[in-house]
């Protein structure tokens, strides 16, 4: 392996592999902790106990990937004392204290309460209870607040000065946190967590309603989920082009390698390359199909307006376009994809057929993990396309790393392997056969309904369900 690649280039492999291990994981509690707010919200306010059941099979689930994330993001955060020890050094006055308040702020919270949650609703009474559900959800979004202000901090760095030794010494605290990317890609990202969490559901829900069609628990999940799809996706498509219009102010030569743009385009009227094979050792997109000025409309929203190329910039200052041209267009392909789940739904639940659909069920399960790829491809693109540096325009990533060894970052990496395959592989094929198990569901006695002739309970509560 040392033969093949540079010590950076192991490094920069391990951080990778382990931040993509973990930001599953965070992808999916964030959005699961509310799902499971709103659910203890719906039973308490309609005493339905299709919804307590539903909360106690989620939270399970979610105890265990909230688990997973914990110890992946530990692992993850040795690193910069590790391999990126100069980094560290010089950013730390502004990154250490970030990460800290997120520990204070968001984990005290989710671990604090975690506990009341999964275990205490007939110890501290339904109240303490809710409150304590309520918390996690929101410790959960405190989370995604520090950890997002921290990297975007180093898209977009502002309030600091220079000390004699090169640090970034802080002088505007609010200036930092709330750096010119922050909210969209705060606003981006919570959302992404949402419909994550929402295409898991749908897909669990559609999976077992495909197998039990009776199931009430099952059409909850399906038809909430397919709510979220609706309404949520619109708003992230939304903000996405709201955050490439910041990124295309702050770090155009990102937007030029997602757009597989080499050439700049100075009065406007660039096309939008659908797709392509960029080259950048040739500095071009070959095999190009496009839609001629239409890269201009979406990324200037006009047609005049000069557009920057990677031309545009020093060679050892181009992040990699081969990359993120693909991994931006399968973001935004699975972005639409959910759109069409969604509107797919509102069709089906206009006319009465959302739980009987068929095939929209199944292609909610092949959409369950969308959320995680969307997720994943989005990141590589976010982190990829700020190459070379990993504080934008002020630190190289070259520059950011310990003295090490090629062959002591080939041990760590293929221990770090090894160990995540084993431990959070054994962890993801718990939490699939947790989802495959089907809820209880509601006996008649519990929501007071009453068997009409020719049809099942199961049935008879499916129908009393006003999401079909």
């Amino acid at each position: 392996m040392t033969d093949f690649f540079t010590a950076l280039e192991l490094a920069r492999f391990q951080f990778a592999f382990t931040v993509s291990a973990h930001i599953i994981f965070p992808a999916f509690t964030i959005g699961l902790a509310s799902y499971l707010a709103v659910l203890n919200a719906c039973w308490l306010w309609t005493r339905d106990r299709a919804y307590l059941r539903l909360f106690d099979y989620w939270k399970t689930i979610f105890a265990v990937t909230f688990g997973m994330g914990v110890v992946s993001g530990i692992v993850m955060s040795y690193q910069f004392g590790t391999n990126w020890s100069v980094f560290s050094d010089k950013a730390g006055p502004v990154m250490g204290p970030l990460m800290g308040y997120e520990v204070l702020s968001a984990f005290f919270l989710e671990a604090g309460f975690l506990g009341i949650m999964l275990f205490g609703r007939e110890r501290v009474g339904e109240r303490l209870h809710m409150a304590a559900t309520a918390i996690v959800a929101v410790g959960t979004l405190f989370s995604a607040f520090w950890i997002l202000s921290a990297n975007s901090w180093m898209h977009t760095p502002q309030g600091f000065s220079y000390d004699e030794g090169g640090q970034f010494v802080p002088e505007d605290w609010w200036a930092i946190i709330f750096n010119p990317s922050f909210p969209y890609r705060l606003v981006h990202m919570v959302l992404a967590a949402y419909l994550t969490t929402a295409f898991v559901v749908g897909g669990v829900g559609a999976w077992h309603l495909l197998r039990h069609p009776d199931s009430r628990g099952a059409a909850i999940m399906f038809s909430m989920a397919m709510w979220m799809a609706l309404i949520v996706t619109p708003i992230q498509i939304v903000a996405g082009d709201m955050h490439g219009l910041n990124t295309l102010e702050h770090q155009p030569a990102k937007i030029a390698a997602m757009e597989g743009h080499y050439e700049s385009f100075p009065e406007g009227r660039a096309p939008l390359i659908l797709f392509g094979l960029p080259d950048d050792a040739a500095q071009e997109t070959r095999y190009k199909v496009e839609i001629p000025l239409l890269g201009s409309l979406i990324l200037t929203h006009a047609l005049d307006k000069p557009l920057q190329g990677l031309d545009a910039f020093p060679e050892d200052e181009r992040p990699p376009a081969t990359l993120i041209f693909w991994t931006f267009r399968i973001m935004v392909a699975l972005g639409f994809a959910m759109l069409g789940v969604g509107l797919w739904s509102a069709w089906a639940r206009l006319r009465g057929k959302l739980l009987e659909a068929r095939w929209l069920h199944r292609a909610a399960v092949l959409m369950g993990p969308s959320g995680f790829l969307a997720v994943l491809c989005g990141w590589i693109t976010t982190e990829v396309g700020r190459q070379p540096y990993t504080v934008y325009g002020l630190l190289r990533t070259d520059q950011s790393m310990a003295p090490l060894q090629a062959e002591a970052v080939a041990a760590s990496l293929v221990a770090f392997i090894l160990v995540y395959f084993f431990v959070f592989g054994s962890g993801t094929i718990y939490v699939l056969r947790l989802m495959a198990m089907r809820p209880r569901e509601v006996d008649i006695d519990d929501i007071g309904l009453t068997r009409s002739a020719g049809t099942t309970p199961g049935r008879a509560a499916t129908q009393s369900h006003p999401g079909e």
